[in-house]
């Protein structure tokens, strides 16, 4: 009897990196040379190596150019006739071995060309010939080309020049005179990288004729079959000499077209397919054709692909005894074979209970011996792939140390329970069980399974108590115990009901439960099937039930309340669920489908489908309408004026005409108004004339001879339809007869009658009226408007100007008479220009009413001015009076006042200064203002003395802020800086006074 100890650590073999295989450059001058064939493994132990050559062992000791380091194998001072073959690598350690899989060593090389010359090759002209290449020695892949003369002219290839890669031959389809000289084939090896040069073949043209013209000779042929491996890149020959010079030509026998991976532009005397797969295989055809003829040759392009495994077998661990069937799978063309091998020897039947068949390998009644590392080995004459796995045998006593039972297992009464059995053992053996020190005998209730595993169903008190499982095998015994509990059933004692609620209402949803004391309870709400998570849900949901209670309560309820809610009781040992229906009553739903049917001048039928009413019947509809002119949905007259709930038609009335209007509609019932519901299309009503005239009808002034009436504008949504315009009549007042002129424009505002036998200034009758596409509207009230008047036809007279300050003017004038042969005076214009200034400079200050004096503010000191006065009414200023000039005073002293000192005495404040001088240009200084305040967002105080101190008697419990100003004729001076008397408490409020010094 055997046994093996598991552990974690342990591990089987396992290649992490295999051999390839080696091409390996032979240069005879350098003969000390070597090559690594690398193989890794990990495992646990640490896999040692080994290594086959041609299925042989080698023993690098007793070899001495083999070394070994770690698994690679070294070759050192390589020999091509002992080192060259096929090399494996093994690894193994305790769990068995494995085999790589196989690598070659060959050895690529060249020897040169025999020195001697070769004889030259006579040609007619118009002959075809091949020149023959004849490479020396070599093993290794080879490229070809042909020098022409002397390096490095080497001959292109063309339709009629081909240097086949095969043979190495030069074939020219048609000699000319130009291909009269020396050919030199040039031999390289892709491996060696070892070029060498033939001796030179030279060509002549013979001198007895012009050979004639001959059909296609196919000298370049592709064999019968050629093989393909899968993903390769194969190409294929073919060449043709003939006069003219043949064209080549590609096609495949069973009529497919080429894919596009074939360039059948580059094809000429080469066809490269790319990528090479199942279905590019088949028989190919190449057709060499001139005028004289045609000639072909076909060959067979045969697919094959090394084995690729797709089933591989897999590590298992089996008890002693038991049975193993491993299968493994691999595709390939030709059809791959198979093999195992068992610690990397082949694995012969030797044995009935291991047979191998197909790839599938089975071993019943499994010994220790069978243990150790397998693998199939699936292969075709284009290679073998290997797959690895381990077998186990496990043969162990019973054992629960890595599965008690459960301390603890309990079961509501009237419920099944299943206690778990599962010892370790290899083989497996017999279960029983025990209840207390007595065996446990089945019944209809109790059954011991085939697994070892105890069902007890409709449980009873009685059952409660020890359980205990033995384990046997014929290695020993085993037992594990377990106490089985029986609890009181979870019964839910609220029935299921169905709850009627209206929104914004609060309700509780009620779940309780009995139990067994002894167990702790879970309570789980669901609403619609989806977990209520408290919280979270806006704050409607709140648990509110004690400990033997889930109720819950949904507060503010709203229409998407609505649904199934489910309470789960859950414990240790069972679980229930009861639902509760809960109807919302609610506000209706929006109505749906709303369309208008007809349409008027002033009225519009709808039709609409009724919402959802949310439990609660819809009383009645609320129509309202919108415009791009009205502020929002606004409620509208219609027929029926109510719309009752069963109702879906009813006439909107009052509408205007020629607008754009939306619809909507709002469904009432018992508990409110619910959504609106989408707008109905836009629509609009029909034209009518117009009803509305425009407002605010005035007018006068313009110019002489002219009429001027003016209006406001009648909105568009009071127009009625398109073509809107306004008919304007007027007459002289007490004429009888009417004068009428179209606007047609709506949004015209004004219009202007012009006549020379109109006398300024006289009385009209006007009304205006209004029209549209359907005719035309009313006219509005008559009112009286004045022609224009003429400007003013005298000059003020008496005009008078002085200086104020440094920028201030006041002029003075005699009025006009009012109303003078309706040449009426509004007001008085100035114009003042300074001296330096042209006239048409003039600034311009207008006075209003019969006012006979201004004041010119923001001249310029020292300056002098001219100044003119004209009457003016709405024709015009009249004419000029006489100019008067004035010069302004110099300008206010510039300096502000220096050094400000202030203090306190006897609830005084005592301010003192130094005295500005005025400068040059400058008025003199007269006296100082002092501006004092209480806070800073208050109005100044002011006091002027003509001294530079000044003493403030104020109440000295308040903050103040003052500044001192120089003053003189020209007017202010600037300001000293701002100072701040802080406040001072305890003093008592006196009257401000000045005192001069």
């Amino acid at each position: 009897m055997g046994c093996l100890a598991e552990s974690s650590v342990l591990q089987s073999p396992v290649f992490t990196k295999q051999p390839g295989s080696i091409v390996f450059p032979v240069d005879s001058q350098e003969k000390n040379r070597e090559v690594v064939f690398s193989c890794e493994a990990q495992g646990s132990p640490s896999p040692l190596y080994r290594w086959k050559l041609n299925g042989t062992a080698i023993t690098p000791k007793s070899v001495s150019h083999y070394s070994l380091s770690g698994g690679n194998l070294r070759i050192s001072n390589l020999d091509k006739d002992q080192d060259a073959g096929t090399y494996q690598c093994l690894a193994f350690n305790s769990f068995g071995t494995i085999v790589s899989r196989e690598a070659s060593l060959t050895f690529a090389y060249m020897e040169n060309f025999k020195t001697h010359r070769r004889s030259s090759v006579s040609v007619r002209e118009g002959q075809g010939v091949v020149l023959l290449c004849g490479p020396p020695s070599h093993s290794g892949d080879l490229t070809f080309s042909w020098i022409f003369n002397e390096y490095p002219s080497f001959v292109k290839q063309d339709t009629r020049r081909f240097i086949s890669q095969e043979t190495g031959n030069l074939y020219i389809a048609k000699v000319e005179p130009s291909d009269v000289g020396n050919y030199t084939c040039v031999v390289t090896n892709t491996v060696t990288k070892t070029r060498v040069q033939g001796p030179p073949t030279p060509l002549v043209l013979r001198s007895d004729g012009i050979m004639g013209e001959y059909e296609p000779k196919i000298e370049v042929q592709f064999p019968e079959i050629v093989h393909v491996a899968k993903g390769s890149t194969v190409k294929v020959e073919c060449f043709a000499l003939g006069n003219p010079v043949p064209s080549i030509n590609w096609r495949r026998m069973d009529g497919i077209p080429f894919s596009r991976k074939v360039d059948v532009r580059k094809a000429s005397g080469v066809l490269e397919i790319p990528y090479f797969q199942q279905e590019d295989a088949g028989t190919y055809e190449c057709v060499a054709e001139n005028s004289r003829g045609r000639n072909t040759v076909k060959g067979k392009l045969s697919f094959y692909a090394p084995p690729h495994l797709i089933e591989k077998p897999q590590d298992v661990q089996k008890p002693i005894d038991d049975s193993l069937v491993w299968e493994c799978k691999a595709t390939g063309k030709p059809k791959p074979s198979y093999r195992w091998m068992k610690n990397g020897e082949n694995l012969e039947s030797l044995e009935e209970r291991i047979q191998v068949a197909n790839g599938l390998l089975s071993i019943s009644r499994l010994t220790l011996s069978d243990i150790g590392m397998y693998q199939c080995v699936a292969g075709n004459k284009h290679g073998e792939v290997y797959s690895n796995a381990e077998l186990k045998v496990i043969a162990v006593a019973p054992d629960f140390s890595q599965s008690q039972l459960r301390s603890h297992t309990m079961v509501k009464e009237g419920g099944d329970v299943l206690m778990e059995c599962r010892p370790k053992m290899s083989p497996w053996g017999g279960i029983s069980w025990r209840k207390g020190s007595e065996t446990l005998q089945e019944s209809n209730r109790v059954s011991i399974l085939d697994n070892g595993n105890l069902r007890i169903q409709n449980a009873t008190k009685p059952d409660a108590g020890l359980y205990t499982c033995v384990a046997r095998n014929q290695f020993g015994v085993a037992s594990s115990s377990g106490t089985l509990m029986v609890k009181e059933p979870t019964i839910i004692t609220t029935p299921p009901s169905t709850l009627d609620v209206t929104v914004g209402e609060s309700i509780v949803l009620p779940c309780q439960v009995t139990h067994d004391p002894s167990l702790e309870l879970k309570f789980t709400w669901f609403f619609n099937e989806q977990l209520i998570h408290f919280g979270n849900h806006g704050g409607y949901f709140e648990k509110v039930g004690g400990h033997s209670a889930g109720d819950i309560m949904i507060r503010n309820i709203q229409l998407r309340h609505a649904g199934k809610y489910t309470c789960a009781v859950q414990t240790k040992v069972d679980s229930i669920s009861i639902a509760a229906d809960l109807v919302v009553r609610g506000p209706p739903g929006p109505p749906t489908s709303i369309h208008v049917e007809e349409i008027s001048d002033t009225t519009a039928s709808l039709s609409w489908r009724p919402g959802p009413d949310n439990h609660s019947p819809v009383t009645t509809y609320t129509i309202q309408a919108r415009t791009p002119f009205s502020l929002g949905w606004q409620a509208v007259t219609t027929v029926p004026e109510m719309v009752g709930g069963r109702r879906l038609t009813a006439t909107v009335i009052d509408l205007s005409p020629w607008v754009e209007y939306e619809f909507r509609v709002l469904a009432s019932n018992a508990i409110g108004t619910g959504e609106p519901s989408k707008p109905s299309k836009q629509a609009r009503t029909k034209e009518t004339s117009p009803k509305v005239t425009p407002a605010n009808v005035s007018g006068g002034g313009g110019s002489r001879s002219e009429l001027v009436i003016t209006w406001e504008p009648v909105p568009e949504e009071l127009q009625n339809g398109g073509g809107f315009g306004y008919v304007v009549a007027f007459r002289p007042y007490g004429a009888t007869g009417w004068m009428q002129a179209a606007v047609p424009s709506s949004e015209a505002s004004k219009y202007v009658f012009k006549n020379d036998s109109i006398q300024p200034f006289s009385p009209f009758q006007v009304k205006v009226g209004v029209y549209n596409n359907e005719g035309e509207g009313p006219f509005g009230p008559v009112i009286t408007i004045y022609s224009a008047e003429e400007e003013p036809g005298r000059a003020p007279t008496r005009i008078r100007a002085k200086s104020l300050s440094a920028s201030e003017i006041e002029v003075s004038w005699k009025a006009l008479p009012w109303n003078t042969s309706k040449r009426r005076v509004l007001g008085y214009e100035l114009r003042y220009w300074e001296k330096r200034e042209k006239e048409e400079a003039a600034s311009v200050q207008r006075t209003v009413g019969n006012q006979t004096s201004a004041i010119i503010r923001g001249v310029r000191g020292s300056n002098t001015y001219y100044v003119t006065v004209r009457a003016y009414n709405t024709a015009g200023a009249g004419l000029p009076s006489v100019t008067v000039n004035v010069t302004t005073k110099k300008p206010p002293p510039s300096q502000p006042p220096a050094k400000v000192m202030w203090n306190t005495l006897n609830s005084k404040i005592i301010l003192n200064w130094e005295q500005v001088k005025a400068l040059e240009n400058e008025s003199e200084v007269t006296g100082y203002k002092v501006l004092y305040k209480r806070n800073r967002h208050s109005r100044p105080s002011v006091m002027e003395t003509n001294t530079t101190s000044v003493e403030l008697s104020l109440p000295m419990d308040e903050e103040y802020f003052i500044q001192i100003k120089p003053f003189g004729e020209g007017g202010e001076g600037s300001s000293s800086r701002q100072i701040t008397i802080p406040r001072i408490p305890g003093q008592s409020l006196v009257d401000c006074f000045l005192i001069l010094h």
